[in-house]
């Protein structure tokens, strides 16, 4: 970004109709779409969508947008939208027809989706004032962190980014800057996020469904390894130190582990030959190393192999939770499927 620019536009002419259009006051400091991103077609297809899928769940209550900007500002849509989708009722008045009542209904609507969504003071991309001033930049974001939270299956345009102009008007004048922002990512990143949403859904909400989604892997999983003599009762003490997981790989992908490669019994006194190298196990120390050895080689073997379309962290406690292991198997099955 070009910080402390004078000049956003070419032409001082095309600034100042910007300006006309955009009131910016004293001490005041706003980022703004700049005219020439205006016909972007990515934008104008996430608009479109936006519009649709509002009014698709609204149809109900025989509410029509028309306008991201002329059609949400007063909290009406809003007010809606969040008591359908959120499934709550919020203490405000549906109609606001002075700006003081819009401000206030605003910061009602405003305050849910936050909680909601729980996101962070600084996380936030709008503001009462924006969305007060009909600031298609904050509406958009507004929109589609709403949609992305409560309908994360909607499909938006990856990637939709804008020209942006960041103007302050100070004591000794306008200072503007320039900049682009994304308002989607990408459909990678979105999917990643769409998995961990729904793997902490079911566990978080859905409790009793996990125990009999880990019954179905246990079966998978004893399916297999009862071929080496061994039988897996616990997925969340057996699968964390790497062992079962490794010799699962083994088993369905076709790889050849040397058992020097891994240390088959990481919680006891054991040796281990790599690279022409002896590891001796001396201290506690050294056992949650190899434990870490072992996992870190499984999950490489799993993202080489493409087995592995989302995060997981083999550091510390993390990996040896439930999640970690009902996650891992329910990608690495959706691909067995296929």
């Amino acid at each position: 970004m070009d910080t402390d620019s004078l000049n956003a536009f070419t032409q001082p002419a095309a600034l100042n109709q910007f300006l006309v259009e955009n009131v910016i006051t004293p001490g005041e400091k706003r980022k703004l779409i700049k005219p020439t991103s205006s016909n972007n077609p990515k934008l104008e297809e996430l608009k479109l969508l936006l519009i649709d899928w509002i009014n698709t769940t609204l149809k109900e209550e025989h509410i029509v947008v028309k306008s991201l900007e002329e059609d949400l500002y007063d909290g009406l849509v809003l007010h809606h939208l969040m008591e359908n989708l959120g499934s709550l009722k919020l203490d405000v008045d549906k109609i606001a027809l002075t700006e003081k009542k819009q401000r206030q209904k605003l910061s009602v609507i405003l305050e849910a989706v936050a909680k909601c969504l729980q996101l962070e003071e600084s996380q936030l991309k709008w503001s009462v004032e924006a969305i007060l001033a009909k600031d298609l930049l904050s509406t958009l974001h507004l929109l589609v962190a709403i949609a992305k939270h409560f309908q994360p299956s909607l499909d938006f345009p990856p990637n939709v980014h804008v020209e942006t102009i960041t103007i302050e008007n100070t004591s000794k004048g306008l200072k503007t800057a320039n900049g682009v922002e994304y308002i989607t990512g990408s459909k990678e990143n979105s999917e990643e996020q769409s998995t961990d949403d729904a793997f902490d859904e079911l566990f978080s909400r859905a409790p009793e469904r996990l125990d009999d989604v880990k019954k179905v892997f246990l079966q998978f999983v004893n399916q297999h390894v009862e071929k080496l003599g061994l039988n897996v009762k616990d997925m969340e003490s057996q699968f964390a130190d790497g062992v079962i997981l490794l010799l699962l790989i083994g088993q369905l992908e076709g790889y050849f582990l040397n058992l020097r490669d891994f240390f088959l019994t990481p919680a006891s006194t054991t040796e281990m030959m790599h690279s022409s190298e002896a590891f001796q196990l001396k201290s506690e120390s050294l056992c949650s190393k190899e434990l870490l050895h072992n996992v870190n080689l499984a999950l490489d073997l799993l993202t080489d192999g493409g087995l592995l379309n989302f995060s997981v962290n083999s550091e510390g406690e993390s990996w040896q939770t439930e999640l970690s292991g009902v996650a891992l198997l329910i990608s690495w099955l959706a691909k067995q499927g296929d």
